[in-house]
């Protein structure tokens, strides 16, 4: 079955704001675990990563969503070509075509 380029990206809209809201839980859950005198039974470390990450996930997913909004999801931000669908299904939040992220 072939998608049309509107349902394909409407699908990975769908699935970056589902991510956006994935990490923004996390990022509230682990916030509230770093006030906590146990910290959720996490040592600082991995506490701190964690939050790194969810944080991160946050942004990537913000970024992307912003690029959509603004016509340019999809385009690899080196060498201005078409990013495959196939790597935006895996990767959605992907900048880069594979030869330019290999490159950096």
């Amino acid at each position: 079955m072939t998608h049309t380029l509107d349902e394909r990206t409407r699908t990975l809209r769908d699935l970056l704001e589902r991510q956006f809201e994935e990490f923004t839980a996390q990022l509230t859950d682990l916030t509230t675990d770093a006030r906590q005198p146990g910290q959720g039974g996490h040592d600082p470390d991995t506490l701190r990563r964690l939050i790194e990450v969810a944080q991160q996930g946050v942004a990537d997913a913000a970024q992307a969503l912003q690029r959509m909004s603004e016509g340019t999801y999809g385009v690899c931000e080196r060498c201005g070509r078409d990013i495959p669908t196939a790597r935006l299904e895996i990767r959605p939040v992907a900048r880069f075509c594979v030869p330019c992220q290999q490159r950096r």
